[in-house]
């Protein structure tokens, strides 16, 4: 299984973006992570069956945060996320 990676650009940070991509990805059946980085972007890393990911992606792209958001940039890593559930990382 691969995992997507998607860097988000904007008003990202201190808005709840990190909390509410976790809360969104209760829905799904998925595993993955969202940090903030230094450079004021998010990046979301997202594995599970394909659907699922386009489901997840496109009601982060639905949600409120959709506002918030100017940029995505999308790529694909080999592995799959090496642990189950939705962490928010620091």
């Amino acid at each position: 299984m691969k995992t997507t990676r998607v860097f988000y650009e904007g008003r990202v940070q201190g808005v709840g973006f990190r909390w509410t991509t976790r809360r969104v990805a209760q829905g799904y059946d998925v595993s993955g992570l969202v940090r903030n980085l230094p450079d004021g972007r998010v990046e979301l890393q997202l594995s599970g069956d394909p659907e699922e990911v386009r489901g997840f992606l496109s009601e982060i792209r639905e949600s409120a945060l959709a506002g918030h958001i100017t940029a995505e940039h999308t790529d694909t890593l080999e592995l799959a996320t090496p642990h189950r559930g939705f962490l928010i990382v620091p």
